[in-house]
């Protein structure tokens, strides 16, 4: 029967212990990885510029209610005219009609139309505080720019399809780091469990030290060189626990998942077995910063048709339709429209537009120039990146047969000190080398799943499988 008591202690353990892959630790990663979530933003908003130059084709509608009183001479005037409610009073007709008398008689006729001209009829001049309200609706529309609505929203276009290509380039780049990340902590989960390994032949060496000690085969300081190898191991030992931790905690960072506590095998990455120059092709074919960088070059030619749209005439539409009055009542009779298309063309604006133009060009030739750059390196980056491979395989295979020896090694030196042939410095030495070894071939194989990826992903494929 279980005991209770170490049940309990093995169930939470066996609850909360939480081993992943590689392929669900990227998986998480591109769910979970906050850096990458914003830069996903960037794809957002180059879509609602998209959105924001489509909308110029629609025109613009608007709605104004304005309320105003003056006293101010024209704008009383205006303000009645624009009612519909002017009279012939507000001119100051009652004074002229008061002295139609004097026209009438011809003896006085030329000094009273003098009189009449001369007058300032105090209606008009100081006309009582007068009110409006002005209710409209107003609708303009680009009826041509010159090109320039229709270039800008290729630029917005492809800005999308280049803010797109850039996400996916950061997508296949994290997958990178998460490799890195997992295969760093299962290295180190391997040179623990060499450590621990090492630890029981130091251990072991103690022991049997202390045996031929007490056989007086050997001196002391057999014992105290073990011993002193010994407690170096154990320094080891946590330094390559902490190095795990320190993975791990990587680890759980890049997935946004803070369960993780353990990790399976090394991820083996196998880039295609082509020529370089088809490797070559294929990625500039497949790199999506390679397509980002395409994309840039192509708005900013498009760039050099927008800003020399302005040399072209602008025709535009304008409809109106409102209501002048001395008190909100929406009537009929007081109700106006206005529908007008203009046309504006610059004959001359201090050679701005061709400025501008002429600096589109140059930045058009200068992206141009990165662009044919960014080819030349992407051909330097797989080249090398093959290279590196090879030579990370090749250097792999003599890390392991240098291992195989120094086991062998190991084993004989151990066998040579049980019969006295060597001294414990020799033995130790041996051992020093054998752990070395397996160090290096754990390292080795980081270094050669780290060197597939890298030629993967400069090929522009994904470490997804």
């Amino acid at each position: 029967m279980i005991n209770k008591r170490l049940l309990f202690l093995i169930l939470p353990i066996s609850l909360f212990s939480f081993e992943i892959n590689f392929q669900d630790a990227l998986t998480m990663a591109l769910q979970n990885n906050k850096e990458l979530k914003a830069k996903k933003l960037s794809v957002d908003k180059a879509k609602q510029d998209l959105r924001e130059a489509k909308g110029y084709d629609f025109g613009t509608l608007k709605f104004n209610e304005n309320w105003s009183k003056t006293n101010h001479a024209g704008y009383v005037f205006g303000m009645k005219m624009a009612q519909r409610g002017a009279t012939f009073s507000d001119f100051g007709f009652d004074y002229f009609i008061d002295n139609m008398s004097g026209l009438m008689n011809s003896s006085t006729y030329n000094s009273t139309r003098s009189n009449l001209l001369a007058h300032e009829p105090n209606e008009l001049n100081e006309p009582e505080a007068y009110r409006n309200y002005e209710t409209k609706l107003s609708y303009d529309l680009p009826l041509f720019t010159g090109f320039k609505l229709s270039s800008a929203k290729d630029m917005s276009r492809l800005q999308v399809e280049a803010n797109e290509a850039k996400y996916r380039y950061d997508e296949k780049a994290l997958g990178l780091d998460v490799l890195k990340a997992y295969n760093g902590a299962v290295a180190a989960k391997y040179f623990i469990d060499a450590t621990r390994k090492a630890k029981e032949a130091t251990a072991s060496f103690v022991e049997f030290a202390s045996e031929l000690l007490n056989e007086g085969l050997v001196t002391g300081i057999d014992v105290k060189q073990a011993q002193v190898y010994d407690v170096g191991v154990n320094a080891k030992y946590e330094e390559a626990q902490n190095r795990y931790s320190q993975a791990l905690a990587y680890l759980r960072f890049l997935t946004g998942n803070t369960q993780i506590d353990d990790v399976g095998e090394f991820i083996t990455i196998s880039p295609k077995a082509l020529e370089l120059k088809e490797l070559q092709n294929q990625a500039i074919k497949n790199r999506d910063d390679y397509n980002w960088m395409e994309l840039n070059t192509q708005t900013m030619k498009t760039k050099i048709d927008f800003e020399g749209a302005e040399n072209y005439p602008m025709v535009g539409a304008h409809v109106e339709y409102g209501y002048n009055e001395e008190s909100l009542s929406m009537n009929e009779d007081q109700s106006y429209y206005v529908m007008a298309v203009g046309l504006e063309y610059k004959l001359f604006d201090g050679l701005k537009i061709s400025t501008a133009k002429q600096k589109a060009k140059i930045e058009y030739q200068k992206t141009n120039y990165y662009y044919e750059y960014m080819k030349d390196g992407i051909k330097l980056e797989v080249e090398n990146n093959l290279l590196n491979l090879e030579t990370k395989k090749k250097i792999l295979k003599e890390k392991i047969k240098a291992n195989d020896l120094a086991d062998e090694v190991l084993l004989q030196s151990q066998e040579m000190y049980k019969n006295n042939l060597i001294n414990m410095s020799n033995l130790l030495m041996q051992q020093a080398n054998a752990q070395r070894a397996r160090a290096e071939v754990i390292m080795s194989k980081y270094d050669v799943t780290v060197a597939a990826a890298q030629l993967k992903l400069s090929l522009g494929e994904s470490l997804e499988n």
